[in-house]
Parts: C-alpha cells; sequence; structure tokens
C-alpha cells in the first residue's frame, strides 16, 4: 500500500516506523497510525468475522460502528476489545483479529 510521505498541504511525515503484533506476525505502522490505519497500510482489510463467518473490516472509521473492533493485549497481560479505528498503536503492541467463535487469522481479501 503506497503512503502519502509528503503531503502537499500537511508537508513531508515527521512520523517514525514502529512495529506491532498482529496475529503473530509482525506489522510495520508510523507512530501517528491506529491500528486500523496500520492495517490497511500493510493491506489487511478484514479485522474479525461476522457470526455467519462474513469478513468485517473498517467501515465508518469514527467509533460509531464497531465494526473494527479487535482484541488487544493490554499493559497487565490481560485481552481488551478495542475499536481498531480509534486505538493508537505503540511500539511491540500485540493486536489478535476477532473469528466468528473465537479468534483467528482475519482474511485480508476484503
Amino acid at each position: 500500500m503506497t503512503r502519502i510521505d509528503k503531503h502537499p498541504v500537511l508537508g513531508a511525515s515527521t512520523s517514525e516506523t514502529i512495529e506491532i503484533i498482529v496475529d503473530g506476525r509482525e506489522v510495520s505502522a508510523r507512530d501517528t497510525d491506529t491500528i486500523a490505519v496500520a492495517l490497511w497500510a500493510d493491506g489487511q482489510r478484514a479485522l474479525r468475522r461476522s457470526s455467519t463467518g462474513q469478513p468485517r473490516g473498517m467501515y465508518c472509521g469514527i467509533g460509531h460502528c464497531f465494526e473494527c473492533r479487535l482484541l488487544i493485549t493490554d499493559d497487565d497481560g490481560s485481552e481488551v476489545g478495542a475499536r481498531s479505528c480509534l486505538t493508537p498503536v505503540r511500539e511491540g503492541m500485540e493486536v489478535r483479529t476477532l473469528g466468528s467463535s473465537g479468534v483467528d487469522e482475519a482474511d485480508p481479501q476484503l
């Protein structure tokens, strides 16, 4: 996925590249990304599965629809649900996408 590194109005990007762990694999992200943006830039469109197994991804992008929810590992090691469009990435953050009957790797071809 191509990113805009030098915006005509905002100028050049000053963000740093960090790594997050998504379903056990390393994903590069910018320190200014939300989880959804980092995964979108990585080419992953599906973030969870519906109860019927249909892929679901970022829809509204502002936290209203909850289609982009997934699990992140909290500081104390517990997994908490999060809306990926609102949650900023952190270096080394662990993320798990959701399947219809638990946690599994999402289909990136949404």
